[in-house]
C-alpha cells in the first residue's frame, strides 16, 4: 500500500505540508554513483519526492498530525531530507498542540547517504522527546515492513504501538538478520507476544481504533481524581482476620475484568513492558468513565510478574504526561518470586512501579478488590487515596507465611491473621485505607 493509500484508509481529510528543500548534491552527500538516478526512478514510480509525507489530518473525527511512509520510494528509507520532514512533522504537532500519528513502513537508514542518513535517527529521537515534553501523544501504526532505525525511533518510540496483521517488524531486516532466526519473532504477532506492540489491528478496524485512541489521549489536563468504583458484591464485613482472607480468596468473588467492564464505557489496552515481556495478570490501558479519559492498571488475582509492574509504570507515566487521572485495582497474593521473575528483574520492576506512583503529578485512585499481598500490592497503591471492598484484605505478609517465619504451627495461622489486622475495617482504622466502598448502583 502506498503512503497516500495508507492515509486515505484512515483519514477523513489530509492537508499535506512540505518543509523548504535545501540544495543537495546530485548523487547525495557521499557522491554515491547512481544515487540521483535511483531517486529519479523512485519518484517516477511513486509520484513522491521523498519516502515520507506529513501534514494535518482528521482521523476518527479528531485532529492530528499524520506521517506516512512511502515504501516504494527506496524502501521507505531514511535520508537527510527524510529526517527534515520527520522533524518538521513533530515540530508541527508541537506548534498546533496535536497528537502525532505515524503510518510506518520502512527498511531503515539509506545506505547511499551513509552516516548522514544514520544521524537522522538522533534528530528524530530529539524531535520526539521535545513533543513528548510538550504533552502530546504519539501513536504508531506498523505496516509491512517496519525495520531498522524507523522501527527503533518513530515506531517503538511512540506511546501507543499498533500493528497490522502479519507485518514484518524488527530492528533486523530480512536480509541482515541471522539465518537461523525464528521468523515469528519478526512478525506483528510475535512482537505483541513479546510485549513490544500494544495490539494487532485489522485494516478495517484501524480507523475506528485510531479515532478512539485520539479521543482517549487528547483530552487530558484534568486534575480531578477518578471516582472510586463501587463494589460488585454485597459481601458483609469479615468478623475475623482469617474470614477476611477467605472472602478475598473466594473463587466467586468479582475480579478486575468485571470491575473494568462496569466502570468504563469504553476502554483500550496497552500491552507489554517494551522489554520483552507481558503479564496477562495485570490489565493496563485507558478508558472512558462518564465521558472522561482515565488510565488504569488492574491486577487480576495472580502473582504479578516484573513485566506487569513495568507495564503499569509505563501507563502511569504516560497518564502523568498527558494529564490523565489513574485508577489502580489491587488484587494479588504478592509479587512473583520464582527464579524466572528474579532473573527478569523483579526488584527493579517493583521499584520502578513505586517510583512511577510516587512521581505522578496526576491524581491516583486505588481500590483493593481482593488480596493485597505485601509490597507486590502496595507498589500500585495510591499513598493517600486507597479504598477497600468488604471482600478484600491488605497485609504486610500472608498469614501462612507470617506463621512460618515466626515458627508457628498451622493451627496458629488463623490467630496470626487476626494479629496482622488485615481486615477492611482494620485498614480504615489504621489510616491505611480511606473508606470501605459499598456496592455499585444499578
Amino acid at each position: 500500500m502506498s503512503a497516500r493509500a495508507a492515509i486515505d484508509a484512515v483519514a477523513g481529510s489530509f492537508s499535506e505540508h512540505r518543509p523548504p528543500a535545501g540544495p543537495t548534491p546530485p548523487d547525495g552527500p557521499l557522491g554515491w554513483t547512481g544515487y540521483a538516478e535511483s531517486r529519479a526512478l523512485a519518484s517516477a514510480r511513486t509520484g513522491e519526492e521523498e519516502s515520507v509525507l506529513y501534514g494535518t489530518a482528521v482521523v476518527g473525527g479528531r485532529d492530528c498530525v499524520l506521517v506516512s511512509f512511502e515504501f516504494g520510494f527506496l524502501g521507505g528509507s531514511l535520508g537527510g531530507s527524510t529526517g527534515d520532514r520527520l522533524v518538521a512533522a513533530y515540530a508541527l504537532a508541537g506548534e498546533l498542540g496535536l497528537p502525532l500519528v505515524s503510518l510506518v513502513a520502512t527498511g531503515g537508514s539509506r545506505m547511499q547517504e551513509g552516516m548522514i542518513a544514520l544521524i537522522q535517527l538522533q534528530r528524530v529521537a530529539g524531535a520526539s522527546a521535545r513533543l513528548r515534553a510538550q504533552g502530546q501523544a504519539q501513536i504508531a501504526v506498523l505496516r509491512d515492513p517496519t525495520t531498522g532505525g524507523g522501527w527503533a525511533t518513530v515506531g517503538a518510540g511512540s506511546d501507543v504501538v499498533l500493528a497490522l496483521p502479519g507485518a514484518q517488524i524488527g530492528f533486523g531486516g530480512s536480509r541482515v538478520r541471522p539465518a537461523d532466526a525464528d521468523p515469528y519473532a519478526y512478525t506483528a504477532e510475535g512482537q505483541l507476544a513479546a510485549g513490544q506492540v500494544d495490539a494487532v489491528v485489522t485494516p478495517d478496524e484501524l480507523p475506528g481504533t485510531l479515532g478512539r485512541w485520539l479521543a482517549f489521549l487528547a483530552a487530558g489536563g484534568q486534575a480531578q481524581a477518578a471516582p472510586v468504583p463501587g463494589a460488585l458484591s454485597d459481601t458483609g464485613l469479615p468478623a475475623t482476620g482469617w474470614a477476611a482472607v477467605e472472602q478475598a480468596r473466594a473463587a466467586a468473588r468479582p475480579r478486575a475484568e468485571a470491575y473494568l467492564d462496569a466502570y468504563f464505557d469504553d476502554r483500550l489496552s496497552l500491552s507489554g513492558d517494551r522489554c520483552g515481556g507481558r503479564d496477562p495478570g495485570l490489565l493496563c490501558g485507558v478508558g472512558l468513565h462518564a465521558g472522561r479519559p482515565v488510565a488504569y492498571a488492574a491486577q487480576c488475582g495472580t502473582a504479578t510478574r516484573p513485566a506487569g509492574y513495568r507495564t503499569a509504570a509505563r501507563v502511569i507515566r504516560l497518564a502523568d504526561r498527558l494529564g490523565l487521572p489513574v485508577l489502580t485495582l489491587i488484587d494479588t497474593p504478592g509479587a512473583a518470586n520464582d527464579a524466572e521473575a528474579e532473573r527478569a528483574g523483579a526488584g527493579a520492576a517493583i521499584a520502578d512501579a513505586f517510583a512511577a506512583v510516587a512521581g505522578a503529578g496526576v491524581a491516583l485512585t486505588t481500590l483493593v478488590i481482593g488480596e493485597g499481598g505485601s509490597g507486590g500490592a502496595l507498589a500500585l497503591a495510591a499513598p493517600d487515596n486507597t479504598h477497600v471492598t468488604a471482600d478484600s484484605y491488605f497485609s504486610v505478609i500472608a498469614p501462612e507465611l507470617a506463621a512460618a517465619i515466626l515458627k508457628r504451627g498451622p493451627e496458629e495461622v488463623r490467630s496470626t491473621a487476626d494479629q496482622l489486622r488485615l481486615r477492611p475495617q482494620d485498614l480504615v482504622e489504621l489510616g491505611v485505607a480511606r473508606s470501605i466502598v459499598g456496592p455499585a448502583g444499578p
